[in-house]
């Protein structure tokens, strides 16, 4: 909902300026493009402490088993 609002907010004050409509849309795409980064970088470091936890339970569980014997 923030980043409606920002948007919004951002052509305005574009249009307000006295941006041309290629320039709202030029700079829409690059503004869009940063929020998708942002947002998608906000995720990776929300989710790292549960991807460290992931990587350590496989690493005990694969610790704590015997070494299977190949037959091929």
């Amino acid at each position: 909902m923030l980043e409606i609002f920002f948007l919004i907010g951002f052509v305005v004050m574009l249009m307000v300026t006295g941006i041309s409509l290629l320039g709202i849309f030029a700079a829409l795409l690059v503004a869009a493009a940063f929020m998708l980064l942002g947002g998608l970088f906000a995720v990776v470091i929300k989710l790292l402490p549960w991807l460290i936890l992931a990587v350590v339970g496989v690493w005990i569980y694969r610790s704590m088993q015997k070494p299977q014997a190949r037959r091929y």
